[in-house]
C-alpha cells in the first residue's frame, strides 16, 4: 500500500498537476498506458527499497505497450529484487568513491581544503578513517564535519581506533555514522533521537521541529531562562545537526528538510525504548507490546484511521506525544484523510500526560469538549482540517505554548476566553477566516508570536495598518491588501514593519489607477513599510502607484532575499537597483508600462546579480532598450509581450540554458543568442520580423541547443537553409533532440 501511495503522490503524469482521476492506482495505470502507447521513454526509479515482485509487476504493467528501445533505470540498495525477477545479467554494482576522491571529500569537510598539505601530521589518521568509510559519501561528510573543530592528533587517532568500528553491523547502521552520532553532545543526541518518530522521506519544517522540541521540554533543560532563548537554542541545535548531515535540505523545496534513509535508520537505532513509530510492520505486533513504557508515538496518516488500530494506546498512560505524519505531497491536490471520532472522544481523554497532539490533515470538523482535560498539552496542531470552531474548553489548556491552525479555512473565530491561554507563545492562523479585529484583541497576550497570511485594509483612511504596531511578534508570510486607502504615511510608520520578523511580504495596492491616487503619498507609504532585512526571503510589490521606488527596495542589506516580484506598477518609469541583492535567485517584472529603458539603475554599482538564476519580463509595453553587464549565473530568461524592445546591448549570459521569447522583436532574439552561447532550450512564439534571413543567423549561433520550439513564426519557411553544405550547419545542431514547429496563421 505504501509503495502505491508513494507512486501516486509523486506522479505528475504529463507535466502538470495530479488529476483527480489519477489518484486511484488503477486509473493512473490507464492514463500512463494511454499516454505511452507506441512511444519511447526513459524512466528513472531512484532508491527503490521494495523487494516485492508483485509491487514491481504492478508498477511496470502500463509500460508493456510502449515502443521498443524504452528503458527503465533502477537504483536500489539491494540486488535481491532484480535477481528474483530474473535480471541477473542486467544489474551493475555502482562503485563507491575512489580512494583519492574519498580522501579529498573527507578533507574538505574536516579541514576546509581538499588535501592534507597543510596538515601532514593528520594525514595518516585521515587516510585510515577514510578507508574505514568504504567510499560512502554520507559517512565521509558526517565524520569529516565532526572533526572540523578538532585539529589535534589525539582526537583523530581516537576516531580511527574507536571500538565502534569493531561492533557488528546491525540494522543497516554504518559504523561511521554511529561514530558521528557518538560525537554529538547529550542534548543533540536527544534531539536527534526524537526524529526517529519521522518516517522515511518525511519532509519537516525547521520552525515546527523546534516548537516540538520546546513542547517536549528538551530545550528548557539547556536554556532555563525563557522561551525566546529556548527557541534560539533550538535553531542553533537544528543548524548543528544540519551542518553535520544528520538533516538535509529537501531536494525540491528549500524551505523543508529531510533525513537520509541511513540517518533515519540511525535515529531509530539510537532512540530509546520510550519512542515508538507505528507503521504497517510494527502495527502487526502492537497488541503484544508493553505500551506503558512509551512516551512518544507517531503514526502515518491513512485514508481512514480506525479506532481499533489505536485502541491499545489506552494502556499508554504515560504517552506524551501523539503525532500524525504524512509521506508525500498533499498539495496541489488535496487528499482526504479520516480519523475515527472515537479516537477523539474515547482515546485522547485516557492519555492525560500528552504534551504534543497533532491531528493535522484529518477531516475533523470539531473537537470534543474533553480536549480541555489534557492539562499538560503544550503543542496542538489542527492545521489543514475543516474545523469550524474551537471548543470553549480549549481555554483550559493553561500550559499550551503552540497552537497551529494554518489552513483551517472554515474557522472564523476563536473561543471567548482565549486570553486565558497566558502561556501561548506561537499561534499560526494563516489561511483562516479569523478577523483582523479578533487578532488585534488576542495580541494582548504578552509573549505571543502570531503567524498570519493576510491583512485587508478596509476603512477609507486606512488607519488599520497603524494597529499592526500591537502585533509585537508577527512571523512568517504576510500580505497587506488595500494600501491605496492609507491616507497618511504616519500610519504606515506606526505599523513598525522594520521590527517584524517576516520571511515573505506582499504589498498590494488597487489595480485601478485613477487620478485620485497620489504618487508621492504612495512612495512615502512604501518607504515606511520597509521590512526587517534580517529574515526577508521573498518580496512582492503589486500595483504600486509611484514613479520610482524608495531606496530600501534593492538595498544590499537584505542578505537573505531570494525572490522579488514587481507587477502592475504602471506609473513606474525606472526600476530599483535589484542587482545589488546578494542572494537574489528569481526576479519577475510585469506590467511596468512606463519603463522605457532597463540598465544601470537596475544593476547598481559593482558586480550585479551574483546569484540570479531566473529572470522574467512580462507585458512591458513601453520597454525599448536593455543594456547592462554580465549575468554570471542566469539560467532561465523569459521575455513575454514586450513588442517595443528592439535595442539589446548586454555583455554576456554564460550560464543561460533556457530562453523563452513571446511576442517580441526578432532583433532581441538575434542579440540574445549571440551573448548566450550555452542555450540548450529555445522556445519562441510570434516573433516579429523573424524571416528566413534572420533565422539563418540565429540557427548559426545555436550550437548547443537540445530542444527547439517554434510557434506562430510564419515568415520562417526552412529550419535550415544555406548555400553552404547543409551537413556543416546540421553538425552544429548535433545535440538537437526535438523540433516542434507549429504552423498557424497570425
Amino acid at each position: 500500500m505504501m509503495f502505491k501511495s508513494r507512486i501516486i503522490s509523486n506522479s505528475r503524469p504529463f507535466g502538470g498537476e495530479v488529476k483527480e482521476e489519477h489518484k486511484n492506482f488503477n486509473k493512473l495505470h490507464e492514463a500512463l498506458r494511454d499516454h505511452l502507447t507506441r512511444k519511447r521513454f526513459l524512466l528513472v526509479l531512484d532508491d527503490v527499497w521494495s523487494e516485492s515482485p508483485e509491487d514491481w509487476e504492478g508498477l511496470v504493467k502500463p509500460f508493456y505497450t510502449c515502443s521498443p528501445g524504452s528503458k527503465i533505470i533502477v537504483t536500489a540498495p539491494k540486488d535481491i529484487l532484480l535477481k528474483e525477477l530474473g535480471y541477473n545479467s542486467l544489474y551493475k554494482h555502482l562503485e563507491f568513491l575512489s580512494d583519492d576522491d574519498a580522501l579529498s571529500l573527507f578533507a574538505l569537510h574536516a579541514l576546509g581544503v581538499r588535501n592534507f598539505d597543510s596538515h601532514l601530521s593528520l594525514k595518516p589518521h585521515g587516510e585510515g578513517i577514510v578507508k574505514k568509510c568504504d567510499g560512502l559519501p554520507l559517512a565521509l561528510i558526517a565524520l569529516g564535519t565532526s572533526l572540523k573543530t578538532k585539529k589535534d592528533e589525539d582526537s583523530w587517532k581516537g576516531v580511527l581506533e574507536s571500538e565502534i568500528w569493531k561492533l557488528p553491523v546491525e540494522d543497516k547502521i554504518i559504523p561511521a555514522l554511529r561514530l558521528s552520532y557518538h560525537d554529538l553532545s547529550a542534548p543533540l543526541k536527544r534531539l536527534f533521537a526524537y526524529c526517529s518518530l519521522f518516517p522515511k522521506d518525511f519532509l519537516f519544517d525547521k520552525e515546527d521541529l523546534v516548537l516540538l522540541w520546546m513542547a517536549e521540554g528538551f530545550l528548557q533543560q539547556v536554556t532555563p531562562n525563557g522561551s525566546t532563548e529556548e527557541q534560539q537554542s533550538g535553531h542553533d541545535f537544528f543548524d548543528e545537526l544540519l551542518s553535520r548531515s544528520f538533516f538535509q535540505r529537501a531536494p525540491n523545496n528549500e524551505s523543508l528538510f529531510v533525513m537520509h534513509d541511513l540517518m533515519n535508520d540511525l535515529a531509530t537505532s539510537v532512540a530509546t525504548e520510550f519512542y515508538f513509530r507505528l507503521d504497517n510492520e510494527s502495527g502487526k505486533n502492537i497488541k503484544k507490546m508493553k505500551l506503558d513504557k512509551y512516551r512518544h508515538m507517531s503514526f502515518v496518516r491513512e485514508e481512514y484511521v480506525a479506532y481499533e488500530k489505536l485502541k491499545v494506546l489506552e494502556n499508554a498512560k504515560c504517552l506524551r506525544t501523539f503525532l500524525a505524519t504524512f509521506v508525500g505531497e498533499v498539495e496541489p491536490w488535496r487528499k482526504k484523510f479520516y480519523l475515527s471520532n472515537q479516537i477523539l472522544t474515547d482515546l485522547l481523554p485516557k492519555l492525560p500526560s500528552l504534551r504534543v497532539l497533532s491531528l493535522s490533515g484529518f477531516e475533523i470538523s470539531e473537537l470534543p469538549e474533553s480536549i480541555g482535560t489534557l492539562r499538560h498539552l503544550r503543542y496542538l496542531n489542527l492545521s489543514q482540517t475543516p474545523i469550524t470552531h474551537l471548543p470553549e474548553k480549549v481555554c483550559n489548556l493553561v500550559n499550551l505554548q503552540t497552537l497551529i491552525l494554518f489552513g483551517c479555512d472554515e474557522l472564523t473565530e476563536l473561543p471567548n476566553n482565549f486570553l486565558n491561554l497566558k502561556n501561548l507563545q506561537h499561534l499560526d492562523v494563516r489561511d483562516t477566516l479569523i478577523s483582523f479585529q479578533m487578532l488585534l484583541e488576542i495580541s494582548k497576550l504578552k509573549s505571543l508570536q502570531i503567524t498570519l497570511s493576510k491583512i485587508d485594509i478596509e476603512s477609507e483612511r486606512g488607519i488599520e495598518i497603524a494597529k499592526l504596531k500591537d502585533f509585537k511578534n508577527i512571523y512568517g508570510k504576510i500580505s497587506v491588501v488595500g494600501l491605496e486607502k492609507v491616507q497618511n504615511a504616519t500610519y504606515a510608520h506606526e505599523a513598525n514593519f522594520s521590527q517584524k520578523k517576516l520571511s515573505e511580504l506582499e504589498l498590494v495596492w488597487s489595480d485601478e489607477l485613477h487620478d485620485s491616487r497620489n504618487e508621492m503619498l504612495e512612495k512615502a507609504v512604501l518607504n515606511e513599510l520597509k521590512p526587517c532585512d534580517d529574515k526577508l526571503i521573498q518580496l512582492q510589490i503589486r500595483s504600486y502607484g509611484g514613479k520610482n521606488f524608495p531606496n530600501w527596495v534593492g538595498d544590499p542589506s537584505f542578505l537573505h532575499l531570494k525572490h522579488v516580484s514587481i507587477s502592475g506598477c504602471k506609473r513606474c518609469t525606472s526600476l530599483p537597483p535589484l542587482g545589488q541583492l546578494p542572494s537574489l535567485k528569481k526576479l519577475d517584472i510585469e506590467g511596468l508600462y512606463g519603463v522605457e529603458a532597463v540598465g544601470s539603475e537596475l544593476f547598481g554599482t559593482g558586480q550585479a546579480f551574483p546569484s540570479l538564476e531566473i529572470l522574467s519580463f512580462y507585458d512591458m509595453r513601453g520597454w525599448e532598450k536593455w543594456s547592462g553587464a554580465v549575468f554570471p549565473r542566469l539560467q532561465q530568461l523569459g521575455i513575454y509581450g514586450c513588442p517595443d524592445l528592439v535595442e539589446v546591448t548586454l555583455e554576456a549570459m554564460p550560464s543561460l540554458n533556457d530562453l523563452e521569447l513571446y511576442k517580441c522583436d526578432s532583433g532581441v532574439l538575434r542579440r540574445l543568442v549571440e551573448v548566450a552561447s550555452a542555450v540548450t532550450k529555445l522556445d519562441i512564439f510570434h516573433i516579429l520580423g523573424l524571416n528566413d534571413e534572420v533565422w539563418g543567423g540565429v540557427i548559426e549561433s545555436l550550437g548547443g541547443v537540445e530542444e527547439l520550439r517554434i510557434r506562430r513564426c510564419n515568415e520562417i519557411r526552412y529550419l535550415v537553409k544555406s548555400d553552404a553544405d547543409p551537413s556543416k550547419i546540421l553538425v552544429k545542431l548535433r545535440r538537437l533532440r526535438r523540433r516542434i514547429i507549429v504552423e498557424a496563421t497570425s
